[in-house]
């Protein structure tokens, strides 16, 4: 051959070379729509410690999750090349050998049919949907697995193939078999069970028993036959080889967890909601409190099944991220007599008396009590509405917090009615209580369980104490960006309206009586008909809602939140305690503008000498309301007589005795009781009033009498009136308010400074330990 015909052959095949080359380049430079493109994926639903709480089905019915390969253990991607395909990454997408191998066995010699399939070739069958049970549908696959490998690379058609493989059943993908037949991500696989994946996908409908999940003989034979293989390769450690002499068991899907139904079901309404296809969903969700509550649930229905309690749902909420930790949504999600797969966290029930804190908690916000306040619990009427307790007896005078605690029915709606801007049913809406009807509809009676909450929102709102007063949205979903929290009441008052609660005592008849060292802030509630029975309450970094009743509105006597609902919720507080003892409350500073002040408990006001009881209370200076104690009075009696003496007193025919002076409503209750009171003795006899005890009144020596104060800005902070006084040498506290409002207390020759706040006009009034008093008035002016 001539040399310059020799030239020409090598140019032209060179130049086909190029072509060839740049075909291929043309190829892979075309974008190509990824290999998971339109693939149905499985939702992995994972608690908050990464374990699994459902695995749901993709749109075709199969179980299937797409996993990078990074997240693979190499010993699958090892085991599945020596198994199927060790020259993976040397051929152009099929092999030769292979192929004629089959070729030869399954049409020549008649043998059982073999294909001779690469991964790639593997890959293409499942993408594409491929017969290949014929030559020409051999030879498809063929030119389908060159296309695979002109368009994607090796590492790409290696993920897709581990993603497409079947493992048996309904089982698609090396992430879905690694999850459910041993419980763990693939990047954790052992060796053993590694290789029993790759020898998976070659039969998988004929090598596991699906009934108990037990793998057979040809299953684990060919897992040790590839162990043998790997060992010539990998010289495997004495303890690998007695794994692979243990019973091989896998687990089945009907076996898969379906932990918290009602949460899971709750949470994907909500991703629909969203349009999101997340396939992996980290949930707030802890499945040791889930299934602790679920327990507590169910022996406490066993226990009290004969009253006729068969329902129950709890969530409990993690005050910290508002995260919620478990939910109960009924006691048997299975059981279809009680309607179990009803989530009665978001159904819309009367909350009885749950919402009572939060009316203590908006009077102290507006200055109508403190916690030793005394409220009138007697027989009243506000306008047409005429309120009964639910014992429908009547204790009297009662303090604010116990009140609360006794959960009274009258001192309530009492705080109600005085209730401004907002009211209770204005904070409800702003709460984020769902679908309430006109603020008419319900009247006084709101405060009573005249509405409807859900579990959801009384956790939410119980919550919202715990975080001294910022209203936070639930979360259901791990590193879900929420909205900021909202602030509804001051931090001062939450933490006194917490403090009250935490006062009431716990049942006695719950299982475990020994006190828990963690504080409890609870209330319970039950509804009109006895239709509703809950407990609410924060212990530790918790809210926790329990709710019973029945779904379809059917009263019940036994429906009685104290009796009902608290012992299952302190079964749960005590069982969460018992398995957790290094629980603690999360550390909250105290509000700056709280104080502590003694008071005469009898009337909650300022003692006088004549108190016959003291104690502490919380106190918000400028804002909670109080005064010097009038229950208490001394009155001079005639020795002989036993009346009231008139004045002019002579010391040695008089005495001093102290009496209390009760609102006849309240006389009336105390003598209702057996209690009568001794009715103080009447001075009408003495022309000038007579058997007060004598002494002078406070003189206040500053501020001076209707003067205008002019104070810089420039210097707010430093600016400050000083109030002082003249008092009788009987004083030893005076009290300061400014337009009714408590300011603060001094030594009877002390001195106290108050800033104001604004410009206007002020009433100050100094009043001593007796009850005397004195007032002037004073104008402020801010200027810059």
């Amino acid at each position: 051959m001539k040399s310059g015909a020799f030239r020409r052959i090598v140019s032209n095949l060179l130049v086909g070379a190029g072509l060839v080359l740049l075909v291929c380049l043309a190829f892979r430079l075309w974008p190509h729509p990824s290999l998971s493109q339109g693939m149905p994926l499985s939702a992995l639903y994972l608690d908050r410690n990464g374990e699994l709480i459902r695995l749901t089905l993709a749109r075709d019915e199969r179980y299937r999750l797409w996993t990078p390969l990074e997240d693979v253990s190499p010993l699958v991607v090892q085991g599945i090349l020596l198994h199927e395909d060790r020259w993976f990454y040397y051929h152009p997408g099929f092999n030769p050998v292979s192929l004629a191998r089959g070729f030869w066995r399954s049409y020549v010699l008649g043998a059982r049919q073999q294909g001779g399939s690469t991964l790639t070739m593997q890959l293409a069958r499942m993408y594409w949907r491929l017969n290949t049970r014929t030559p020409q549908g051999k030879l498809w696959q063929v030119v389908r697995a060159i296309q695979l490998e002109l368009s994607y690379s090796k590492r790409e058609i290696l993920e897709a193939y581990l993603n497409y493989a079947p493992y048996g059943r309904n089982i698609e993908s090396i992430g879905a078999a690694s999850l459910i037949y041993f419980n763990k991500p693939p990047s954790r696989l052992v060796l053993s069970e590694a290789l029993t994946l790759a020898v998976l996908p070659q039969s998988p409908s004929y090598r596991i028993d699906p009934s108990t999940g037990v793998a057979g003989a040809a299953l684990t034979k060919a897992r040790n036959q590839l162990f043998r293989r790997w060992q010539r390769q990998h010289p495997a450690q004495p303890e690998q080889e007695v794994l692979f002499r243990l019973p091989l068991t896998l687990r089945q899907p009907e076996k898969l967890p379906y932990t918290a139904p009602h949460f899971v079901e709750q949470l994907q309404r909500q991703l629909r909601a969203e349009w999101r296809t997340d396939t992996v969903i980290r949930t707030t969700l802890d499945s040791d409190l889930q299934r602790l509550v679920e327990k507590q649930i169910t022996a406490f229905i066993t226990r009290n099944a004969r009253r006729g309690i068969r329902n129950a749902a709890v969530i409990l909420v993690d005050t910290r991220d508002m995260g919620v930790r478990a939910l109960a949504g009924s006691a048997d999600y299975y059981n279809r007599e009680i309607q179990g797969q009803v989530n009665g966290t978001h159904a819309r029930r009367s909350p009885g008396s749950t919402l009572k804190p939060f009316i203590y908690a908006l009077g102290l916000e507006q200055g109508i009590l403190h916690p030793q306040t005394i409220l009138k619990d007697v027989p009243a009427a506000f306008g047409a509405y005429a309120p009964e307790n639910f014992d429908r007896r009547f204790l009297g005078p009662v303090s604010a917090t116990n009140a609360l605690n006794y959960s009274r029915n009258i001192p309530a709606v009492y705080i109600s009615s005085r209730l401004r801007q907002p009211n209770l049913y204005q904070f409800l809406r702003m709460a984020g209580v769902a679908d309430m009807a006109s603020e008419k509809h319900y009247g006084l009676s709101l405060i009573l369980g005249g509405g409807e909450v859900t579990a959801q929102e009384l956790a939410r709102m119980y919550a919202m104490l715990a975080n001294r007063g910022q209203l936070s949205p639930l979360v259901m979903e791990l590193g879900r960006k929420a909205p900021p929290p909202v602030r509804l009441l001051s931090d001062e008052a939450s933490f006194i309206t917490l403090d009250m609660l935490r006062q009431h005592r716990r049942p006695g008849d719950t299982l475990a009586q020994a006190p828990s060292s963690l504080p409890v802030y609870w209330k319970t509630g039950t509804s009109w008909g006895f239709r509703d029975a809950w407990s609410a309450g924060i212990f530790g970094p918790y809210a926790l809602v329990v709710w019973q009743g029945n779904f379809d509105g059917r009263g019940n006597n036994a429906f009685v939140g104290v009796d009902a609902a608290a012992p299952l919720f302190f079964n749960i507080i005590d069982a969460i305690s018992a398995d957790y003892p290094d629980l603690r409350e999360p550390k909250r500073a105290l509000p700056e503008n709280v104080r502590r002040v003694e008071v005469c408990l009898t009337s909650g006001d300022l003692p006088t000498p004549w108190c016959q009881q003291r104690g502490q209370t919380w106190f918000i200076p400028g804002k909670s309301p109080i005064k010097v104690d009038t229950v208490y009075r001394p009155v001079v009696l005639d020795k002989r007589t036993g009346e009231v003496a008139c004045p002019p007193y002579d010391p040695q025919e008089t005495r001093t005795e102290v009496f209390e002076f009760w609102p006849s409503d309240l006389a009336n209750v105390f003598a209702q009781a057996g209690l009568p009171k001794r009715v103080p003795p009447s001075a009408s006899h003495c022309r000038d009033g007579g058997g007060q005890v004598a002494g002078d009144a406070p003189q206040i020596t500053s501020p001076l009498r209707n003067i205008t104060y002019t104070l810089r800005r420039s210097t707010q902070r430093q600016e400050r009136i000083v109030f002082s006084a003249v008092t009788d040498a009987d004083t030893n506290t005076l009290y300061w308010f400014v337009d009714d409002i408590y300011l603060g207390s001094s030594a009877s020759r002390g001195a106290v400074s108050w800033r104001p706040a604004r410009s206007g006009q002020f009433r100050v009034r100094a009043i001593d330990d007796h009850g005397r008093a004195d007032g002037r008035t004073i104008r402020v002016e801010w200027v810059n």
